[in-house]
């Protein structure tokens, strides 16, 4: 097992869950018995999801896969009928209830609920993956993996290819566990230098274009502590989980008037979100700094997905008291861009590697320690991911997914998390919050919603002026002056400052 991938078993307990997962809606009922077989039929194509965890007696080394001799497929796919009306706030408070339990250590960490029940004639499927099996993106992969890209349904699926594992006598000797460690924390070492040696590299072939300026412009930023925000909490482990979701289309057009990428987009609105969630508990917003850590991807482009995790984390600090949601936009957008051009991706690398260097025994010690201390002010406030998905539709023994909610871990005291999953022209949200650190969290799903159109309007009423004004410049004929009765005056609409108490929510537009 790698670094990474212990780290997330080392860290889990109660009241942090740690594994992936997403709530999957299709057009039509899961037939349960047609599903088993279909995945059944798969795993000869991912044997890691047939082992279980084992850690070393001496724990001196990572922990190993070893296959489960007692593997049962039953045990890992169960049907669930969804308590009436079955709309959505009780398939929520379905997901909720699941995603706050801890995966079984004693079978391999993944499982999937098979949801009837629902209003329309709908159909569900919930799936779960320990964070030490997949990250996100190999996550993507599973999913592509057990759904299906038509919808024809076989007569018959094949039979599983893969043999049942025998119980194996792996004890270890202290002899071989420390030889086992020095290996491990040798091949890491040589790892991380290469790592040093490449950024190096990367960073003074392009010194010339490294806006140290602009960099050093950020720093404060980064050095300042930043205030806890209203989740920011210790968690107790019962979750609440919620979703919403965006059109892909509405968001090219927000990139090709404003600038930006599309994750650019997602944490700008995000952070209005998240400012309009704080004044709903009575804190300002002037002058205060939302810092959200960022998955960063670290596979190459050439290389296959597979499994574990090949991921790192990046800080991104972001200013709550932007006026308008297009300012939020070009502020957030500045300040990745700044980070992209200052090879900070590759400084992420360089660490993760540095830490991985460590021995295994005190990687085990500091991840195992770290969610027993709580610091007196945050070093982060939330976590946000964004994964790409499928941009085609994908079936389950032919009902097509309408809609696929994913969810990123949280705990410790990062009260809530937010994860982003596009597939099929649409952006995915969901929202996981601890009962206690966020018990109204819906709220901050509707500042999600009313962010985003926020964002989309303002847009659209900034094509349309630019449209105005290169008319009147072309001398196009102007429209005979209607008589004037009385003089109408319309007032330019001005967003409130942030630390001002909260507008109806309808009044929120940006300044002409």
């Amino acid at each position: 097992m790698s670094a990474v991938d212990a780290a997330f078993l080392y860290i889990e307990r109660k009241e942090i869950p740690l594994h992936i997962a997403s709530v999957c809606i299709f057009d039509g009922p899961i037939s349960y018995p047609q599903f088993v077989a279909y995945v059944n039929s798969k795993l000869h194509l991912i044997p890691r999801y047939r082992q279980i965890p084992r850690f070393s007696s001496w724990g001196l080394d990572f922990p190993i896969w070893q296959g489960d001799p007692h593997f049962d497929i039953h045990r890992h796919i169960f049907p669930v009928t969804l308590r009436a009306p079955g709309g959505e706030a009780e398939l929520q408070a379905l997901a909720s209830k699941i995603l706050g339990q801890l995966l079984d250590r004693s079978k391999p960490l993944w499982d999937v609920h098979v949801i009837d029940g629902l209003k329309d004639g709908r159909g569900a499927l919930i799936f779960r993956v320990h964070h030490a099996l997949a990250d996100g993106v190999a996550g993507i992969e599973l999913m592509k993996l057990l759904l299906e890209p038509t919808p024809d349904v076989p007569n018959s699926y094949p039979k599983p290819r893969y043999r049942r594992a025998r119980p194996k006598n792996t004890e270890y000797t202290i002899g071989d566990s420390i030889s086992s460690a020095i290996n491990s924390t040798l091949g890491s070492l040589l790892e991380f230098e290469g790592g040093m040696l490449g950024f190096a590299q990367n960073l003074f072939a392009h010194n010339k274009e490294i806006p140290l300026k602009d960099l050093l412009g950020l720093l404060p930023e980064f050095t300042a502590s930043i205030e806890r925000l209203p989740f920011n909490k210790p968690c107790t482990g019962a979750r609440q989980f919620c979703w919403t979701e965006f059109d892909l289309a509405d968001v090219q057009v927000i990139r090709e008037s404003a600038g930006g990428t599309v994750n650019d987009v997602i944490l700008a609105v995000l952070t209005r979100a998240l400012a309009r969630y704080v004044k709903l508990h009575g804190q300002s917003v002037v002058d205060r700094f939302v810092r959200i850590i960022c998955p960063v991807n670290l596979r190459q482009s050439d290389q296959a997905n597979g499994l574990g995790n090949q991921i790192s984390f990046l800080p991104v600090a972001l200013p709550m008291d932007a006026h308008g949601p297009v300012r939020m936009l070009k502020a957030v957008t500045a300040r990745t861009e700044t980070l992209k051009r200052c090879g900070a991706l590759g400084f992420v690398g360089v660490a993760a590697k540095w830490l991985a260097a460590a021995p295994p025994p005190l990687q085990a010690l500091f991840w195992r320690s770290i969610p027993e201390i709580i610091l007196p002010v945050s070093v982060l406030n939330m976590i946000c991911t964004n994964v790409i998905g499928p941009a085609t539709p994908l079936y389950a023994v032919g009902r097509k997914m309408l809609a696929a909610y994913p969810q990123v871990p949280t705990g410790y005291d990062l009260g809530v998390g937010c994860a982003v999953h596009s597939y099929n022209g649409k952006l995915f949200f969901g929202l996981i919050a601890d009962t206690h650190a966020a018990p109204d969290v819906e709220r901050l799903r509707d500042f999600l919603s009313l962010s985003f159109e926020e964002l989309r309007q303002s847009v659209v009423r900034k094509k349309t002026r630019k449209a105005k004004s290169r008319h009147v410049r072309k001398g196009s004929p102007q429209p005979p002056a209607e008589p004037v009765q009385a003089a109408a005056v319309v007032a330019p609409t001005v967003e409130p400052r942030p630390d001002s108490p909260p507008a109806p929510e309808a009044t929120h537009t940006e300044a002409a």
